[in-house]
């Protein structure tokens, strides 16, 4: 018999989770149980955010990893609004001109025609995991790093079983691990592992316990730190060691928008915050969470609200500290902006020229609440599935390819600069519904990301859902093509009707349209929910 699982199709039944002790939600089981292992043992959310993103690390090797960065949105038992950046920037010893030189030789075209590339070492930044890690359990937590790591080493060094998408993405990615250190880490048997086998990723188990023995300094410098920095430039990189040593994580002020009463936190830039917190406050002025969740006149108002915030958002967002960035969250422009709006959909609402390199990018998103009354949001990825394809030696450490969405247009804001961040798609969420009512959310998947916490936000608030109700609602994607991509769980009158207004309408299956976890604390009572297009679980106790 086929056991092979139709992963287009949603057949199994969803409930929230309650309890009032811990919730941890995210896409892959084990890790969630890492999590919930952690606060049983005494440590708090932040301590079970680390644990659960080491785990997944392991367990979800295609999306996140050691050689990535990890942002936080969180909320903590005192009260505290505050958000973690650890996300390393381009190396400091190349220009521009320097990168395009090179693609152009690589590509064989000019030099004002060369593109960053998608994958390579050209596209690695310094990576801001294990450092964002350790300042997550050293400022917030209750345990130690080594304990936070206990689950991540075991499953590494004993073994783990894959999980169904997963293991889809595993095989569809296996192509960009093209060196023999990549493949022999991540290929077990010369292969990507199928459904339900037991996979060990011994390198990686190696790198963790280091990192646990010695701190998060083992990957920045000495022999880990050389391994990173030889593959890289051995393969025609610029990334080098000051580039590692100097690295560290920074605490940043969120910014917000009020929507429905409740008040929405985003990171501000290089991360593409202003875009989710733009599009709430274009669709509040339309008034599109009036209309039902599921009619063409709320999915045409929300999708055009979200044309204008992507456009704007990628045009604009880039690091802070290499240019101005305007404030697109503000409700006055969003009225200016929600008064281009009419009955039908407008193509060229763009202020620059939208790149779709990040347009199915994806990686992996915890929650975690615990009874103290700390909630976070906890993003860890390398970008594109298994990054750059670059794996530093035999640490196991796969390195993004975050760099590649630099633009090589020298009049760009997001252009390639020394030492610059990149326009970052990672946007934890962090919601207030009351003054004892604190939710952690998202929505990965590239730019689905910013589109998938206006949507979830809008059944929450306007439709008044379940948070796993909210999370499994079908789901609607703009795309940089200029097409409305729909999941096919829509009536098809409402796809009909939303053809008639101009939209350019295709039905595409759910790996399009991210992932997303929500965990809330609603007076002393947590709750949590996963989405059913990964293979996650929230676990309460």
């Amino acid at each position: 018999m086929d056991t092979t699982p139709d992963l287009d199709q949603f057949t199994s039944r969803r409930s929230t989770v309650y309890a009032t002790r811990g919730v941890v939600a995210t896409s892959q089981p084990l890790a969630a149980a890492a999590g919930v292992a952690t606060l049983r043992d005494g440590g708090n959310a932040f301590d079970a955010a680390v644990s659960t993103a080491a785990a997944l690390n392991v367990v979800e090797p295609t999306s996140t990893g050691l050689g990535g960065d990890v942002f936080a949105l969180y909320r903590t038992a005192d009260g505290e609004i505050g958000a973690l950046r650890s996300c390393g920037g381009a190396p400091s010893s190349a220009t521009l001109d320097d990168v395009r030189r090179q693609v152009a030789d690589e590509a064989d075209v000019d030099p004002n025609d060369a593109m960053m590339p998608e994958y390579g070492p050209l596209t690695v930044t310094v990576p801001g995991t294990a450092r964002g890690w350790e300042r997550t359990v050293e400022e917030l937590g209750e345990l130690s790093l080594e304990r936070a790591l206990e689950s991540a080493i075991e499953y590494a060094t004993e073994g783990f079983p894959v999980s169904e998408i997963i293991a889809q993405q595993w095989a569809e990615a296996a192509d960009v691990l093209r060196g023999a250190d990549a493949r022999a880490a991540y290929l077990p048997d010369g292969r990507a592992p199928t459904v339900g086998e037991r996979v060990r990723l011994p390198r990686l188990g190696e790198t963790m316990q280091r990192i646990a023995d010695e701190g998060a300094d083992v990957v920045y410098e000495g022999d880990i730190a050389d391994e990173i920095v030889s593959e890289v430039r051995s393969r025609g990189g610029f990334l080098s060691h000051d580039d590692l040593a100097s690295f560290e994580p920074e605490f940043v002020d969120p910014i917000s928008t009020t929507y429905g009463g409740a008040e929405i936190y985003e990171l501000p830039p290089n991360n593409q915050g202003l875009v989710a917190l733009e599009a709430l406050n274009v669709a509040e002025a339309l008034e599109a969470g009036e209309q039902p969740p599921d009619s063409p006149e709320r999915i045409h108002l929300a999708a055009e609200a979200t044309k204008r915030a992507l456009t704007d958002g990628l045009h604009h967002v880039t690091d802070p500290e290499f240019a101005d960035v305007p404030t697109l969250a503000s409700k006055s422009y969003a009225s200016d902006r929600s008064a281009e709006i009419g009955s039908n959909a407008t193509d060229d609402v763009a202020v620059g020229v939208p790149n779709d390199r990040a347009e199915d990018a994806d990686t992996v998103l915890l929650t975690v609440a615990d009874e103290a009354g700390n909630v976070v949001s906890y993003i860890n990825s390398r970008f594109k599935d298994f990054g750059s394809g670059v794996v530093a030696g035999d640490t196991g450490i796969a390195l993004q390819n975050r760099g590649s969405s630099f633009s090589l247009d020298p009049e760009h804001p997001n252009r390639f600069e020394p030492g610059k961040r990149p326009f970052h798609t990672l946007i934890p969420g962090l919601a207030r519904f009351d003054e004892d009512d604190w939710a952690a959310f998202g929505v990965m998947g590239g730019y689905m990301q910013p589109q998938g916490h206006l949507q979830v936000l809008m059944n929450l608030i306007d439709d008044g859902m379940s948070i796993q109700a909210a999370l499994d609602f079908p789901r609607w994607r703009y795309q940089m093509n200029g097409q409305l991509a729909v999941e096919g769980r829509f009536d098809g009158s409402v796809l009909t009707k939303l053809a008639r207004r101009g939209h350019d309408v295709r039905v595409m299956p759910p790996p399009h349209f991210g992932g997303g976890q929500i965990t809330r604390n609603a007076n002393d009572v947590l709750s949590g929910g996963t989405d059913p297009r990964k293979d996650g679980a929230a676990i309460g106790f």
